[in-house]
């Protein structure tokens, strides 16, 4: 078909366009973003409801005017079968609510209607205002020319009594509906994973019902990750075809529910996870949820993601500029973790640091094992000085050697923890998690201090600030290493040890990640060339929340490299690869496997390579080999992290895997290609590539010359429509070729 083609032989610009505005005859919103359009009115029972979410509408489009729908029977109130922007529990709604509050009297209910709007150019706030409780709802609106709007709400207590709030979503998503009988319905996108097996993608047709995304853990979590993505089962596919997509910002406990009602109305509702959940509203206060980000897209899933990553790389990372330029690309880093483990002294890194050097690593990271009594996993956490024994002159002239080398320096912390065998613990006990009478639970060997309290998050953020300020740090490899257990707080507001108030004391699930969110802030802005990741057993603590702060993030234990093509894919399908730290280690690893090392190498520079093998067991061959790849890394690195991404062919349930990336401005193309086994001694299919020029001829630069054949120019017509053809053979071949478009 056509328009498939079209989608396939080029990129999707970018739209910059960004509009808010009321439509002449009032209570109706439309606002652009890029190639997208969300549209909002109130209806004449003067409730706000969703009225298009699409592809992009002229200036002067009209939509039917919002409605109540009405009542189908006494079982279905229109309450619950209108697209209701923001629905709260009340008047009979029985699917997801964005909203749930028990007010001092005991009404339990709310009936939200309009109160008033405000615009700018790119964003919009629409006040809805309870019927008969002082409880008012700010619902936030903010487009972004890359073609995604976010959308969060404040609550308020304008009254003069608490309000205790049990459920606050962020937005309600109501996609377009569909008939009943149309065989074209929904097929929805989701990803699951587990330690050393993030990101992994699911697809199926939306069944009616809901489904649960979830995370009960107090952080982001292994077990899902808050996005989503819907497209139409007979006409979506990777290169082609309408997706509806989004993400929650959030770092703490989450949920997004999915309702497909009996009346086949998809609904994405998404905010703070209800489960042990409440927040006490003071007179005079209010409670901001996370922001929900969401976009549409006509080319398909592989377009969908790369809306997001530009997204991400212009609007969300640190160290973005005012121009919406991406910010600088990651450095090639080595960390010391799988040479030394704990066991370690500096004459021991500094060796590690020449060898690093010779790769033309860029970033010299010390691991875990460099403080305190910090020996081994059962002892130490908390206590944030330098280790006399390993260090007896301290980081300091380590340091001055990096940096002696060319390269700048990084280390390892886990802030958020504390060992039971620490002089923190034994000082503050009462700065961990924890319920009054009940055993703590330890997970490796160690307990989850509670950020929520004031004295906690400063003395966080002193130590973090000294160890920064008194040394030349210009990374910190943040981690976290476990989820909560016993998530009680001490000392909460309205809470005391005497007199413990479980609903005040559940505030902790919001007040502890705004105070993480607080301390970084403050460490960033007084260090502003100071980059960060994050890291959580993996990749545990992975969405736009903590994005906004962070410069990368650990994607997985599991440095597989057959292993992680699998989380690779998956990640990129929400995540830019910018973002995404990519190893090369020892073999055998996780799953036993005895993988070349330019395999390896080639899979890891999907993203932010890094490097985390043993230095010490690298032969001569292997250094060579190894600063081969890195130098050609290098001449790819700016297209690889921030140009447009193709998933020409998935790792999942085949031999041949492609990946490929063009450069923002056109000018380079890179293929990546894997086999995973070679059988019957079928050769390497052909890999016809997307996204370039038809009619520029582009110059060819084979890692592997004996593995490429073809000629060393070739059109942009020809690369897409007969493809490249190379040589791969036997087991875990691979091989990358680059392509410069000649002017």
């Amino acid at each position: 078909m056509p328009v498939v083609l079209l989608s396939a032989l080029a990129p999707l610009a970018v739209h910059a366009q960004v509009a808010v505005h009321e439509n002449a005859a009032g209570h109706e919103w439309f606002l652009d973003a890029g190639r997208m359009t969300y549209a909002v009115g109130v209806n004449d029972q003067g409730m706000l409801q969703s009225m298009y979410w699409g592809p992009h509408l002229p200036a002067d489009a009209t939509l039917p005017a919002a409605k109540m729908h009405p009542e189908r029977a006494s079982v279905d109130p229109p309450i619950g079968t209108t697209p209701l922007e923001y629905p709260a529990w009340g008047e009979g709604l029985f699917t997801e609510s964005a909203l749930k509050a028990d007010s001092p009297n005991g009404d339990r209910t709310l009936i939200l209607k309009y109160e008033s709007a405000k615009t700018s150019a790119d964003q919009l706030e629409i006040v809805l205002k309870d019927t008969a409780q002082p409880v008012r709802v700010h619902l936030y609106y903010k487009a972004f020319p890359e073609g995604v709007i976010a959308r969060w709400s404040r609550i308020e207590n304008s009254g003069k009594a608490p309000v205790q709030i049990e459920q606050a979503a962020s937005a309600t998503w109501t996609l377009p509906a569909y008939p009943e009988t149309d065989k074209s319905s929904y097929s929805m996108r989701w990803l699951t994973g587990m330690w050393a097996g993030e990101f992994q993608l699911h697809e199926e047709r939306v069944q009616a019902g809901e489904r649960v995304l979830e995370s009960r853990k107090g952080s982001t979590s292994q077990r899902a990750n808050p996005w989503f993505a819907f497209g139409r089962t007979d006409e979506t596919t990777e290169t082609a075809g309408p997706v509806w997509f989004g993400e929650l910002g959030y770092s703490g406990s989450w949920r997004i529910a999915v309702d497909d009602t009996s009346l086949h109305m998809v609904k994405v509702t998404g905010g703070y996870n209800p489960f042990d959940f409440g927040y006490q509203l003071q007179p005079g206060e209010s409670l901001e949820t996370p922001k929900f980000y969401a976009g549409y897209t006509d080319g398909g899933h592989g377009e969908a993601s790369r809306v997001l990553h530009r997204f991400q790389t212009d609007e969300i990372l640190p160290h973005r500029s005012a121009t919406r330029q991406p910010p600088p690309p990651r450095k090639i880093l080595f960390n010391s973790w799988e040479a030394t483990e704990m066991t370690f002294t500096d004459q021991m890194q500094i060796a590690l640091a020449d060898k690093a050097a010779k790769l033309g690593v860029e970033r010299f990271v010390v691991d875990d094992g460099w403080f305190g009594q910090r020996n081994d996993d059962h002892r130490g956490l908390g206590d944030w000085t330098v280790n006399p024994q390993k260090f007896p002159h301290g980081l300091k002239p380590l340091i001055d050697h990096v940096h002696s080398l060319g390269m700048d320096f990084g280390i390892w912390v886990e802030p958020e923890m504390v060992n039971p065998n620490s002089d923190l613990y034994r000082a503050h006990p009462e700065w961990a998690m924890q319920f009054p009478d009940r055993q703590h639970t330890e997970a490796r060997n160690q307990l989850v201090l509670n950020l929520a309290r004031p004295d906690v998050k400063e003395w966080m953020f002193n130590w973090l600030d000294k160890l920064v300020s008194e040394n030349d740090i210009a990374y910190l490899k943040w981690d976290y290493n476990r989820n909560w257990t016993e998530a009680g707080w001490e000392g909460a507001p309205g809470s005391s040890a005497a007199h413990r108030n479980p609903d005040a004391e559940k505030a902790i699930y919001v007040q502890y990640v705004r105070n993480l969110y607080d301390v970084i802030d403050r460490l960033r802005a007084k260090h502003p060339k100071l980059e960060i990741e994050s890291c959580a057993s993996g990749g545990g603590r992975v969405d736009l929340g903590i994005l906004e702060r962070t410069d990368e993030v650990w994607t997985s234990d599991n440095t597989d490299a057959l292993d992680r093509l699998d989380i690779q894919y998956g990640f990129t399908q929400a995540y830019t690869p910018q973002v995404m730290a990519a190893w090369t280690t020892d073999v055998p690893n996780y799953d036993r496997r005895f993988v070349p090392l330019q395999y390896r190498f080639l899979v890891a520079m999907q993203g932010a390579l890094g490097i985390g093998n043993n230095l010490n067991k690298f032969s001569d061959d292997d250094m060579a080999l190894g600063a081969k790849l890195t130098a050609f890394y290098k001449s790819i690195r700016n297209t690889v992290q921030q140009g447009d991404l193709y998933r020409l062919a998935p790792p999942t349930d085949r031999d041949a895997t492609q990946v490929e990336y063009v450069s923002r401005d056109g000018s380079q193309a890179v293929l990546m290609a894997y086999l995973h086994s070679q059988r019957l001694g079928v050769a390497y299919p052909p890999v016809r590539l997307l996204g370039l020029d038809a009619k520029a001829m582009y110059r060819v630069r084979a890692l592997d010359a004996a593995k490429y054949h073809g000629d060393a120019t070739v059109s942009g017509a020809v690369l897409m429509g007969s493809g490249v053809a190379l040589s791969m053979v036997g087991d875990y071949d691979s091989t990358a070729v680059v392509l410069e478009r000649v002017k």
